[in-house]
């Protein structure tokens, strides 16, 4: 599964769910133009991008 799977999984699970994703994929995402959200291929960048900046 990759970082887009991940955050929208997170993103549409029902209120009562216990799922959570990390941080800073969250962070990376959400940093992101809104339009972009649904962009497979900028989700998965800024993620690795947001990754090679932590090391």
């Amino acid at each position: 599964m990759d970082a887009f799977d991940r955050f929208w999984r997170w993103a549409n699970k029902p209120l009562d769910s216990d799922l959570t994703i990390p941080a800073d994929v969250h962070h990376a995402v959400t940093s992101l133009p809104h339009e972009d959200w649904s962009d497979r291929a900028k989700v998965n960048e800024a993620v690795r991008r947001a990754e090679e900046a932590e090391r």
